[in-house]
């Protein structure tokens, strides 16, 4: 495999796509984004979706650059350009029991102030993450399976943290000091 250097990573609510995306952010000295930010304009007064045209404008920003991180649940028709450039495409299918705890704990941590969020934990967006949750084991995954098929020769699926330690090592993944 080449040098990667565009990986877009994919999972359920709670799958562990932001922990990694910021652990080979920093590893690999490469800049991580959102899809969720890529959706929605982030403001102290409140979140304001973008329209699909600014929207497109700023994954085709980040999809032009030399090399990325992306991660996100959304594998809907707006993301088809981030999988096509993307070097690897993980895929994060944590177990549902496992992502159910998460959930839970997540939304614990940040009423307490513990970890922080882009959005208001309230109970109504808590409850929806179950929603989401259930939502993506029952569509989502088989959606990007059957929808995404050109670019399956890129998927690394994983369940576990160690499972993905195991196969990281594999890919040539390649930090900018390892260049000069």
């Amino acid at each position: 495999m080449n040098d990667v250097k565009k990986i877009h990573i994919i999972g359920s609510v709670a799958s562990g796509k932001t922990t990694l995306a910021r652990k080979l952010s920093r590893e690999l000295e490469l800049p991580y984004y959102e899809l969720d930010n890529v959706v929605w304009e982030r403001h102290q007064t409140g979140d304001i979706r973008r329209t699909e045209e600014e929207r497109a404008e700023y994954l085709r920003q980040v999809v032009g650059m030399e090399g990325w991180i992306m991660e996100g649940v959304h594998n809907e028709w707006w993301v088809e350009e981030s999988f096509r450039h993307a070097d690897v495409i993980i895929f994060l299918d944590t177990n549902y029991s496992v992502r159910t705890y998460r959930i839970i704990k997540r939304f614990l941590l940040q009423k307490l102030r513990l970890e922080r969020a882009h959005y208001t934990p309230t109970f109504r967006i808590f409850l929806k993450m179950f929603k989401w949750n259930k939502y993506f084991e029952e569509n989502g995954k088989p959606h990007f399976f059957q929808t995404f098929e050109e670019v399956q020769d890129k998927v690394l699926k994983v369940s576990t943290v160690k499972e993905l330690d195991q196969r990281l090592p594999s890919l040539r993944l390649t930090s900018p000091v390892e260049n000069k």
